[in-house]
This record gives C-alpha cells, sequence and structure tokens, in this order.
C-alpha cells in the first residue's frame, strides 16, 4: 500500500464525515437525557444544536468549523460529566489527581489543563468553580460558533419554535483559534466575513468586544451596552447584511473546493498571538505560487494537499513555527514573513502532512501503552520527546523528505534549470532543498529504529502502527537511493560542514539514549 493513498484517503474522509454526524447526534442524546440539568444551567441550547447539526450537509462534516465546533461540544460533554461526578465525589485530591493526568494526556494542545490547573500541579482546592467555569466559557464559546455555520440557520429555527426573541452572549474580539479579526464573523464554510462599521467597532472597543447578540425569526441585532444595532434580516430566501461583506480570498481551486488564504495572525515579541490582521494580497499570491510549485514538481503529494487543506493562516511570527490543530482538519497555520519561497513550500507540505496522519489517526490505533513518556530522542528538537511526538515527525518529515527529492528532480535534466527560475526559487534553493532531502533521511531512519524499538521490544505500537513504520521505512529508503548521486555535491558545498555536524550529533545521540537506555524503562 503506497503511503500517498488518495482514494484510501477519500474513504478514510467519508468515515470521518459520517462519525463526526454520528457523535453530534450521541452528543445532543447524552445532553438531553444524562446532563439536562447541567445543560439547562449553562442556558445550552441542545434543541438548537440539534437542529443544526441536521441542517448540514454532508461534506460539512470534515469542515474544520464543524469538526473543531462538534469536538469543543465532546470536550464540554466531558467537563459536564465531571461537574455532576465532583459534586458526589468522597475523595477530591484522589479525583483531581486523575484528572490532571489525565488532561496531560489528553489534552495537550488546549489550554484545558491551565485552565483547571493553573498552578500547574494537581490542585483538589476550588477545583469545582473552576470546572464550572470552564463549562461556562465553552458554552459560549460552542454557542456563539454554532450562530455562524449555516447563515441565516438561527432565525428560521426561532421562525419554526415560534420563538419571539434568543438573546446570545458573544466575543468579537480577535479569534486566535479560528484567526478572525476584530469586529467581523465568519459566516458559512466558504470563508466569507462581514465587517461591522466604525461605529461598531468603537462600540466593541470600549466594551472589550463583549457583546450580545439578538435573534428574532427575521432578523439579528447586535446589543452592546444599551444600544442596539441591525445586524442581518432575513426577507425569504435573503440575508441582507447591514455590514460589509467581505468575500473569501482563494489561492487555488481544488476538487475539495476552494482553498482560502484567511486573516493574518500577528504575534508579540512574547511569541504570543496579540492580534488577527488582513492579509496582503502578496501573500495570498506566495501561498498561491507554492502551491503551483508543488502541483507541478509533485502531483502525488499535491493531489494529498488538495484532498485535506482547505485554508491556510498566515503568521506573523518571529521564532514561531507553522502548526495546526488536531481538531481543526484542514486549517493550516504557515509563518509566512520569516520564511522564504521554498520554505512557504516545505511549510504547506509538512502541515498538511499533520492533517493525513490525523486522519489515519482516527482510523487506526497506532499505538499504546507509552503513556506520554518522554524517552525518545528527537533529531528535530534535539530533546527527548514520547513515542507520539517521534512517530507524527518521522511521518510528516518522510514527507518532506520525498518533497525535496521530488524538487531536486524536477529541477533536474531538461528545462529544469528554467522552470526553477519560474518558480522564483535560487540555485542556492535547489542545493539547499537537496541538502534539507539528506538531513532529513538521516533523522527519519534515526527515528525509524526508534520506532522499531518502541515496536518490537517494548510492545508499544500495533499492527497497523507496525504497518506505517514499514511503510515509512520502505520510503524513506527509496528517497536515499534517488538524492543519492548529490551527496557528493552537498557535502562539497557550503552546506557540507552543516550535514557533516547533525551526522555526527545523531550519532551521539544513539550512544547517549539508546535503544540500550530504553531497556531500563
Amino acid at each position: 500500500m503506497p503511503l500517498l493513498d488518495v482514494p484510501l484517503l477519500a474513504r478514510l474522509q467519508e468515515e470521518f464525515r459520517l462519525s463526526m454526524k454520528r457523535l453530534l447526534g450521541d452528543l445532543c442524546l447524552d445532553l438531553e437525557s444524562q446532563y439536562a440539568g447541567v445543560a439547562k444551567s449553562l442556558a445550552l441550547p441542545v434543541a438548537y444544536i440539534r437542529f443544526l447539526g441536521q441542517s448540514l450537509d454532508r461534506d460539512s462534516y470534515a469542515h474544520w468549523k464543524v469538526v473543531g465546533w462538534i469536538e469543543t461540544l465532546n470536550d464540554l460533554v466531558y467537563f459536564i460529566d465531571l461537574l455532576q461526578q465532583i459534586r458526589e465525589e468522597r475523595s477530591p485530591r484522589e479525583f483531581a489527581a486523575q484528572l490532571f493526568a489525565e488532561c496531560e494526556e489528553k489534552f495537550f494542545e488546549n489550554s484545558y489543563l491551565d485552565d483547571l490547573f493553573p498552578r500547574g500541579v494537581s490542585q483538589a482546592s476550588g477545583l469545582e468553580r473552576r470546572l464550572n467555569e470552564l463549562c461556562a466559557r465553552l458554552t459560549q464559546e460552542l454557542t456563539q460558533e454554532s450562530l455562524c455555520l449555516v447563515p441565516g440557520l438561527p432565525m428560521l429555527w426561532c421562525a419554526s419554535r415560534k420563538i419571539q426573541s434568543w438573546t446570545i452572549e458573544v466575543h468579537l474580539g480577535h479569534n486566535v483559534e479560528r484567526a478572525e479579526m476584530f469586529g467581523t464573523m465568519a459566516m458559512g464554510m466558504e470563508g466569507d466575513s462581514f465587517e461591522a462599521p466604525p461605529s461598531v467597532k468603537r462600540a466593541l472597543k470600549q466594551s472589550s468586544g463583549q457583546a450580545t447578540i439578538l435573534v428574532s425569526p427575521h432578523d439579528l441585532s447586535l446589543k452592546i451596552g444599551q444600544t442596539v444595532m441591525p445586524l442581518c434580516m432575513r426577507g425569504g430566501n435573503r440575508l441582507e447584511w447591514s455590514w460589509t461583506h467581505r468575500p473569501p480570498v482563494v489561492a487555488t481551486e481544488a476538487g475539495s473546493g476552494a482553498v482560502t488564504v484567511g486573516p493574518t495572525l500577528v504575534y508579540g515579541k512574547d511569541r504570543q498571538p496579540r492580534m488577527v490582521a488582513a492579509t496582503s494580497a502578496e501573500q495570498a499570491k506566495r501561498i498561491k505560487q507554492a502551491w503551483i510549485i508543488i502541483q507541478e514538481a509533485w502531483p502525488e503529494g499535491q493531489e494529498v494537499l488538495a484532498l485535506l487543506t482547505a485554508r491556510i493562516i498566515p503568521l506573523r511570527a518571529k521564532g514561531v513555527v507553522s502548526f495546526s490543530y488536531r481538531h481543526r482538519p484542514g486549517l493550516s497555520f504557515i509563518n509566512c514573513f520569516e520564511r522564504d519561497n521554498l520554505d512557504l513550500v516545505d511549510d504547506l507540505i509538512h502541515e498538511n502532512s499533520h492533517h493525513h496522519l490525523n486522519l489515519l489517526l482516527r482510523k487506526q490505533i497506532l499505538y499504546h501503552g507509552d503513556r506520554n513518556q518522554q524517552i525518545f530522542y528527537s533529531p528535530w528538537r534535539r530533546s527527548l520527546r514520547p513515542l507520539r511526538g517521534i512517530l507524527h515527525a518521522a511521518f510528516t518529515f518522510t514527507m518532506g523528505a520525498m518533497l525535496f527529492e521530488r524538487l531536486s528532480t524536477w529541477a533536474s535534466g531538461l528545462g529544469g534549470s528554467a522552470r526553477w527560475k519560474r518558480a522564483g526559487l535560487t540555485q542556492r534553493d535547489l542545493q539547499r532543498a537537496r541538502f534539507r532531502c539528506l538531513e532529513e533521511v538521516e533523522s527519519v531512519c534515526y527515528s525509524i529504529q526508534d520506532l522499531e524499538y518502541a515496536s518490537w521490544h517494548l510492545k508499544w505500537l500495533t499492527g497497523s502502527g507496525q504497518r506505517l513504520v514499514k511503510q515509512l521505512a520502505e520510503t524513506i529508503e527509496q528517497v536515499e537511493q534517488n538524492i543519492a548521486p548529490h551527496r557528493k555535491a552537498v557535502l562539497a558545498s557550503t552546506f557540507g560542514p552543516s550535514l557533516r555536524r547533525h551526522i555526527k550529533e545523531l550519532h551521539q545521540a544513539r550512544q547517549t539514549y539508546g535503544p540500550v537506555r530504553l531497556g531500563k524503562v
């Protein structure tokens, strides 16, 4: 089975859609039957959530917005269950210790651990209050996001239920996770947004982004303080907005729909997100060009990219690498400002590879038993990482090695130099691509050894995990053979010292960390 199996990924995506739809139905059932009291106290609109679920089309259930929303609802139900448990708990310290350990392992992508245990240690005192506050926050975020998934649906729901007024507290400040700008509402799945007029923005600034949305059968209004302003009116099947429509910025058209470029996430000097700003046309053009390069140099890779990546968020962030979230599949945050054109191509494939592996992980259990122990040396981070981190790294950087090898081949032979130049890449970029390929081959081969040790000696990989590692080993071996003719030239280039140093570091790491040392775990 090839590593880039598009028909398989398409089938997995369809299964994923169905599983998310079932999950939403199950969560609504749990909230109606087991947790009705808590849901009511939180003002969680379960009936509307069910109505929304029935209104979403099939494809929407794999969309990053909907998946993230359902995953958050799943987290909320989990915490609501804990809230019910803690009220009957006779051993609060033991309960807190178990929850602390579980949050460390399950929620490494979220802020829940900090929310519940702000001191960084297990703390039973005040835990019920913190759980309640977390549930209230998630409820507010979920309800607000639910209003924006299907434009006009809240009004239709009110009309169908003969509800004259529905009030929802919202926050219209900068949204970091979804990269939504201050004073805007992102509506639907296509990347459209509506921007508030200057007077509303001024009012929102005074209220720190806090406002109330009033829903009636015919319109939406925004209330800030005592002032009520029109937002949207429903006239038949049409929606008339009082705010300015901002159409999506399209990078390219893919088989699964348009790939859009969102606003830019701006970081401060502390490497923390500070605000969301409009993305320049120049950056959108660069992303489009990077996509075309992948399409021409590596059609098989581009096919997977087009299937799994839906939206790109540029990062203006010094010292911050590109990233993505497991619970927002298809949404890639790409550092476009500190990175050149070759880096941009690499980052698009890298984050898509995380989407790729996360999709596999939703279907298959690849590993078990590691208990998040950070015992494997990572050639990329130069620190110890758990099995999960090593598997993700080996997978994504195998894809990176394949990319750089294909770029090298694309730039070689008849017309290669001209193609490379037209793509806005330099001869130094070509040498760097070959260096990066050789560097990743060395790193992946190192981690493959650890993954095989984890499989055969520690028994931490499942059968599916073993098959995936075998695929990675076979793929990287082929890449190594293909790039071998360029090894001598790279070693003789300005990149030679870096490659030799990297190989030496990996040798030293093997002597220090194992697998002999792993036998003591």
